[in-house]
């Protein structure tokens, strides 16, 4: 079972609706897709629900000590039925879709077994319920969906026949797995964070009914601020006490996380190739800075102090989205001046993130569309307030809000980046396989970091100098994460590394440690990865095509292939595009 996490965190990914003049095989590729998708509608009803399922709206997760259990078992029975079919298929199309779906609920079943074996069932209930509200109350959900919201928050505050408040089973359900000797808790870090975000989550849910004037959610939203606060002191009281001073997973589980997010570089390949990408965008930095500080007339031209200088130039609340509209304006007129791939009718959504979403999400991020029967629905560039730190006080960001930001964020975040891999999908159709279950980070953030490195050339002094600041922090993730989970860098060290080297506010640099010690350990490193694998592709492409390369083209055709982890796409390019 895939986890709602997936799709909370990466927030990447695309609509997987084929649209009537898709292919045959592609329909009879879905058809072999439902049967993963039907163990995903019964123990993640809003993840499944949020990637478009149908009949889902009213659902919500229950947690019980058996459920991952059970969810192993119903993803084994539909893997026995996909191997059976993968036997006799002759479509080469559809058997690569079904060996991707094979390998998917492989993936996902190790990943289970292996938190068994070696983690308490801790969940943060907050931000589960208010993603579970959220999915359905936006802008692009129809009207008369939302009304399924507050059956969902009766269910998930107990006041529906049959149903436990979510809160209780969760508690119960880590009181069970406490009896299991030798279970490591959470992080203890991870826990004070969630403490800390809890009321942001509980008012962002009534913010959310407010909003679009739902009735009858007042009762259950009184039940379930009432039942958070229990469960924040159910956290202090219980968790707490069991959470784990170190945040190092074990190496078998850190391990499996690589793997799925899709990085096939071993630990000690990254940092290798991390460190030395990390002295060599310095080196790149350094003579970009002297020219920015001369015509300036700063008094030092050291990058880190070029990049303070710039950071000065920050952009008050209502004028940041006027700001990235006209960089997003800008970056679109160059793609199609300069022939970089073929820009969709559509315009892009940029918008400012709630203080429940920030919570969600303290990163800039893409919010995804529906990705099974989309009618139009977009992804959003969703742009941060800030973070919390561990004391609870509020940190504020200075890493996006200035002028020279604005060109790498909107490049990787809007277009050419992500936004352009939802709507590729969205126009062209492709398989729930390739959209969905071929999902990783490293093929999807890769794009995102390979579009910032091909539009920098056409942005000015400034947006290179933080278009090459934002590269040092994917090499810098790409090390020091897997040194974190060694042992050989602790979070103060990374904190001062992201600091002063890569000159990120605390703010930043608190969620980028967060990220890699207890949000996502093995994640970060996934951009510099996909980067790296899809310069390397590319390379490859050029060697064999030589001056009948055509950069639109190459760029439209990786587009066109859905969300390929890197080996696939390399195999797709050198059969089929060169």
């Amino acid at each position: 079972m895939r986890s709602v996490a997936l799709f909370v965190w990466a927030g990447i990914l695309a609509s997987a609706a084929p649209s009537d003049s898709s292919p045959s095989w592609i329909a009879r590729s879905n058809e072999n897709a439902k049967l993963l998708l039907s163990v995903e509608a019964r123990y993640a009803p809003e993840g499944a629900g949020s990637l478009g399922v149908s009949g889902l709206d009213e659902q919500i997760s229950v947690p019980a000590p058996d459920l991952a259990e059970r969810a192993r078992r119903d993803t084994e029975k539909a893997l026995q039925t996909l191997r059976s079919r993968l036997a006799s298929e002759q479509d080469p199309l559809v058997k690569q879709d079904l060996e991707i779906l094979i390998q998917a609920g492989e993936r996902d079943n190790r990943l289970s077994l292996a938190e068994e074996k070696y983690l308490l069932p801790y969940q943060n209930i907050s931000r589960t319920i208010f993603f579970g509200i959220h999915s359905l109350l936006d802008d692009q959900i129809a009207p008369e969906r939302r009304k399924a919201a507050v059956v969902r928050l009766r269910r998930y505050a107990g006041l529906e026949a049959g149903y436990t408040p979510i809160t209780v089973r969760a508690e119960n359900v880590f009181r069970e797995k406490l009896k299991t000797a030798g279970l490591l808790g959470p992080a203890k870090s991870q826990v004070e964070q969630d403490i800390a975000n809890m009321s942001d989550f509980s008012e962002g849910i009534g913010q959310l009914f407010e909003k679009y004037k739902l009735t009858g959610y007042q009762e259950p939203y009184a039940k379930l601020k009432t039942q958070l606060s229990e469960y924040s002191d159910f956290l202090r009281k219980e968790v707490l006490p069991k959470a784990r001073s170190d945040f190092r997973l074990p190496p078998e589980l850190y391990a499996i996380g690589l793997e799925n997010f899709g990085v096939d570089y071993t630990p000690a390949e990254l940092t290798r190739l991390a460190h030395q990408s990390f002295t060599e965008i310095q080196n790149e930095m350094k003579p970009l800075a002297a020219k920015i500080a001369k015509e300036r007339h700063l008094p030092s031209s050291d990058y880190r102090d070029v990049i303070r200088e710039l950071k000065k130039d920050q952009v008050s609340g209502d004028r940041i989205l006027p700001l990235y509209k006209e960089r997003l304006s800008e970056i679109e007129s160059i793609i199609r001046r300069e022939h970089l791939v073929t820009l969709p009718d559509r315009p892009a959504i940029i918008r400012l993130a709630t203080p429940a979403e920030t919570a969600q999400q303290p990163a800039p991020h893409m919010r995804p569309p529906r990705l099974i029967g989309n009618h139009g629905e977009r992804g959003q560039f969703v742009l941060p307030a800030g973070t919390t730190g561990a004391d609870g006080k509020p940190l504020k960001y200075d890493d996006f809000t200035f002028s020279a930001a604005a060109w790498t964020l909107t490049a990787h975040e809007a277009r050419p980046g992500h936004e352009m891999q939802f709507a590729a999908m969205i126009e062209r159709g492709v398989s729930q396989a390739r959209a969905i279950f071929a999902f990783n980070s490293t093929n999807v953030e890769g794009w995102g970091l390979y579009s910032e490195w091909f539009m920098l050339p056409y942005m000015p002094d400034e947006g290179k100098l933080i278009s090459l600041q934002l590269r040092l922090l994917r090499a810098t993730r790409a090390f020091v994460d897997p040194e974190l989970q060694q042992g050989k860098l602790m979070p103060q060290q990374v904190l001062e590394i992201l600091q002063k080297d890569v000159v990120l506010s605390k703010a930043f640099a608190t969620e980028e440690v967060d990220r890699y010690t207890f949000r996502a350990p093995g994640q970060a490193v996934s951009y510099f990865d996909g980067y790296m694998r899809l310069r390397e592709i590319r390379a490859a492409a050029e060697k064999a095509l030589g001056p009948k390369f055509n950069v639109q083209r190459f760029h439209d055709f990786i587009l066109s292939q859905g969300l390929l982890p890197p080996d696939l796409l390399r195999k797709a390019v050198m059969t089929d595009f060169v």
